[in-house]
């Protein structure tokens, strides 16, 4: 789970440049944005197709996987929106990812 884990790491961090990295130059035509970003994305594929893979392989199911991402996503993004956007990190937004880390639990549960 540990290699899974990592490589959804990663893959996250390119999926948050390509997805918002471009919010801070606003002279970017869109055109070009979004030619980055699809540049910047296929670096995210070549880690999310193999960590979904491993993550299967070793026993966790579709909706395991799905929602190990999206937890894995929000820190990532947590980080880059505080970090690189300089967006303040509000009590709300902790709260709302507590409630996600709980259906973490469900989804693990047996």
């Amino acid at each position: 789970m540990l290699k899974t884990v990592g490589l959804l790491l990663l893959s996250n961090i390119f999926m948050t440049f390509a997805w918002y990295g471009h919010l801070k130059d606003k002279g970017l035509p869109l055109w070009k944005a979004i030619l980055i970003s699809w540049g910047i994305a296929f670096f995210e594929y070549c880690l999310m197709v193999p960590a979904n893979r491993a993550g299967f392989a070793q026993g966790m199911n579709g909706f395991q996987l799905k929602i190990t991402q999206e937890i894995i996503t929000l820190l990532v993004f947590s980080v880059f929106a505080v970090w690189y956007l300089k967006e303040p990190f509000e009590l709300k937004y902790l709260v709302s990812f507590l409630f996600l880390v709980g259906a973490v639990y469900f989804a693990f549960k047996k």
